[in-house]
Formats: C-alpha cells, sequence, structure tokens
C-alpha cells in the first residue's frame, strides 16, 4: 500500500475486517526537505498572504511542525482561506483548530484549479507541498492570475529496503498478493524502479491486480503498461478500500500495501 505506516492502518484495518491478508511494503519513503529555508521564510511573512493550499496531510505536517520550530502561533493562520485537496488533508487541518474554505468535488490537482481559479485572482496565495509534484496547480492558478509561491514541505525517495524484500514476495507462491494498492503515480514509478522492470508485461508482476486510488495514479499505471484493475469511484482511502472490498467479493483474499515509510 501506498500510505506512511500510521496512514496506511485505516486501509489496512478495513480490509483486514473483511478478511483479507494484508503486507506492506514501503514504496515510499517520506523526509524532510533539504533545506526549510523557503518554507520558513514564507511561515513569517505568512501575514501577506491571503491563501493556503494544501495537498497532502504529510504536508500539513511538516508545516505546524515548522511552525512550532519558528515559535509562530498557529493563530498566524487563522486570517488564511485554506484549501485543502481532499477530505483527509482537510480533517488534518481541521484537527488543528483551522477551517478549510475549499475541499474540490475530486481530490486532484485538476479540480482544485477549477476550484480556485475564479478565487484567487490577484491574490497572494501559498502553496505547501512535495518536492516534486506536478505543476498543475501552480501553472493554472498563476493563469487565473494568482501571485502564487511554491514551498518545499517535505521529499519523497525510494527506500532501497524494500527492493529485495518486494521481489521476494512476488516470486514466492505461498506470499504472492492478489493485488496491489497504488495511492499516488510516486508509488506506481517507485514499484517499478525497485522491480527493475521496463513495463508491466514482466512475468514478474504478471496476474498480479493493480488498484489504483484515483485517475491520475492509473494514467501512470498505464504510462509503465500496466493493468488498471479497479479504480476507487472517490480518490480517497475510504473509496479504495471500497473499491477493494467489492473486489474481494470476486475473490481478492491477499493484498500488498505499498505504503510509504517514515
Amino acid at each position: 500500500m501506498s500510505r506512511a505506516k500510521k496512514q496506511a492502518a485505516a486501509l489496512t484495518e478495513a480490509l483486514e475486517a473483511q478478511g483479507a491478508q494484508v503486507l506492506e511494503v514501503p514504496f515510499i519513503e517520506i523526509r524532510a526537505p533539504r533545506s526549510y529555508k523557503a518554507l520558513n521564510e514564507s511561515l513569517r511573512l505568512i501575514s501577506e498572504y491571503e491563501w493556503l493550499i494544501l495537498t497532502s496531510v504529510n504536508g500539513v505536517e511538516a508545516l505546524f511542525e515548522r511552525l512550532e520550530k519558528l515559535n509562530l502561533p498557529k493563530s498566524a493562520l487563522a486570517h488564511l482561506r485554506i484549501a485543502a485537496i481532499g477530505p483527509a488533508t482537510k480533517a488534518a487541518v481541521e484537527k488543528r483548530g483551522l477551517r478549510v474554505e475549499v475541499t474540490p468535488k475530486e481530490y486532484v490537482a485538476e479540480s482544485v484549479v477549477e476550484a480556485l481559479a475564479a478565487k484567487v485572482k490577484g491574490k497572494r496565495v501559498l502553496l505547501c507541498r512535495a518536492k516534486v509534484a506536478r505543476d498543475v496547480i501552480p501553472r493554472e492558478l498563476r493563469r487565473a492570475g494568482a501571485y502564487l509561491d511554491v514551498v518545499e514541505a517535505y521529499e519523497t525517495v525510494i527506500p532501497q529496503s524494500s527492493r529485495v524484500k518486494l521481489r521476494a514476495v512476488l516470486r514466492d507462491p505461498r506470499k504472492r498478493p492478489h493485488a496491489i494498492t497504488f495511492t499516488s503515480s510516486s508509488t506506481v514509478k517507485n514499484y517499478v524502479t525497485l522491480l527493475g522492470i521496463r513495463s508491466g508485461k514482466s512475468k514478474l508482476v504478471a496476474g498480479v491486480l493493480n488498484a489504483s486510488i484515483g485517475p491520475v495514479t492509473s494514467d501512470t499505471l498505464r504510462h509503465y503498461q500496466l493493468s488498471v484493475d479497479l479504480q476507487a469511484q472517490e480518490y480517497t482511502i475510504p473509496g479504495l478500500t471500497t473499491a477493494l472490498i467489492e473486489r474481494a467479493k470476486l475473490g481478492v483474499p491477499s493484498v500488498l500495501q505499498a505504503r510509504p515509510k517514515k
């Protein structure tokens, strides 16, 4: 599965409650960026921003950790209009006492743009995200007239320790999963890299179902010629859980969860 360990718990528990055997193998490791300079500077000048966009729970956690390190109160963000990409990110913000004004209908970058384009013209906007991410939001919101700054809150890397474990699991008939979950494009890319395969036509992955959290992840699977055997209707962990449970009724008893490592 493709979440950090504590974030993977909900999916693992929900699937195990339905009788699935779940094996967690990290495809992503979440680390602090090499420098917090840009994020620190933006937080010290936070009063100049009008909008804050957060695209993951990891970004929320990193943001509030930096606030604490800088001895800035949470109230420093109270004036901001906040957009969160999905319900988990929204919940992480609201848990800290702040209100989220915008959550798009679909939890992808394109929907964030659609929800905000008419609201941010002429506004100062701060986008807090991973070091490597799609440029849809900054590109399109700048075109819409926003004065947008992008800051790195964390970065993702490939956990090399998973290479041997992943290959061993796929080669062992007793442990080989019926399905693998993918919760981001990065998990797909890292999966291919960890296995050292050129495409989904490799015998190593033949016959294993691929479960995608949403259309962007599905497109990445197809890019690597990997099948998209099921996709969540709601692009969230609960949505992916539902899709897997429905598919399990047809006979998918074991799942490999390619979660990130923290």
